[in-house]
């Protein structure tokens, strides 16, 4: 069997990524990169038997080394969005030099990107990225993600904050998502690194079986709080005055702004998955997530 590398095994994906295919394939065969192994998190991976390897998609020298040996490589798209790009290309580079032969790269899906788009700059890194893998020559799987679940309740707000204000407030206007809890996208990453030669040079579209609008999330709210849980699409000065006047963080307010408008233009609405065949089933409704994420 072949030696799989699973990086960000410090975070939500990565980890569940590889709690899944530990139950697929032996221990002996999974490595999990990060960046400090005396974090507490590093410590509970080890402790359930995986390998750790150490390294950070700055350093090269750190990937090299990590990258020794490995044949498969879970690569895990990095968050900074200033540093992603050059973090990215070190990534590919080192990946080549090592021999990696098989690189799984989670991708993002997308639906008419405009070059105009408030999101076009940093989802072209996606895209940018996976030129470099083809042209590397190595054999690669795109697993293009659609938004996770966790990020429709994030962008909603608490509870509490929802059953004060009785709003969902986002200039997100008619867009639809097809949302996809990030748990169902570790499980279907995990299926397919089980079973590389079946995935040779392939690309798939990870959205969710369903898609929704903000405005229809807003009525599921309402069932499930028992309140009358309204939907505002604000125009974006008005947005950003109203979140600056109760104290939100400009840098939060920006990338919520600049991802509802993507949202409104329809680029996560898209018309076809994947997902469903790599799973074996539909995936969980957004309105059953947000079930549990709220009571």
């Amino acid at each position: 069997m072949s030696k799989i590398l699973i990086t960000g095994a410090t975070g939500g994906l990565g980890s569940a990524v590889a709690d899944f295919l530990s139950k697929k394939v032996a221990l002996t065969n999974i490595a999990v990169l990060v960046r400090d192994p005396q974090s507490e998190k590093a410590k509970t991976l080890a402790e359930k038997g995986f390998e750790l390897r150490v390294g950070d998609y700055t350093d090269k020298a750190s990937l090299a080394k990590a990258f020794t040996g490995i044949d498969q490589l879970y690569f895990v798209s990095g968050s900074d969005i200033a540093a992603r790009l050059p973090q990215h290309q070190n990534v590919v580079e080192t990946a080549t030099a090592a021999k990696v032969g098989h690189i799984f790269y989670t991708s993002v899906s997308l639906t008419n990107l405009s070059p105009n788009s408030p999101l076009y700059e940093s989802m072209s890194h996606h895209t940018k990225t996976e030129e470099w893998i083809k042209n590397s020559g190595m054999r690669y799987t795109f697993l293009r993600h659609n938004l996770y679940s966790e990020i429709a309740s994030m962008f909603v707000g608490a509870k509490e904050q929802l059953l004060e204000s009785k709003n969902v407030f986002l200039p997100t206007g008619e867009g639809k998502v097809a949302f996809v809890a990030r748990t169902e996208l570790a499980e279907a990453g995990a299926n397919v690194l089980a079973n590389p030669a079946a995935h040779v040079n392939k690309t798939y579209e990870m959205n969710g079986s369903t898609k929704v609008t903000f405005a229809e999330i807003a009525a599921f709210l309402s069932d499930i709080l028992g309140e009358n849980i309204g939907y505002v699409s604000p125009e974006v000065s008005d947005f950003e005055a109203t979140l600056t006047k109760f104290g939100v963080p400009a840098e939060y307010i920006g990338l919520m702004t600049v991802f509802s408008l993507g949202i409104a233009e329809g680029i996560f609405d898209s018309p076809t998955t994947d997902l469903e065949q790599i799973l074996g089933r539909k995936t969980q409704p957004i309105a059953a997530f947000l079930k549990v994420a709220y009571q």
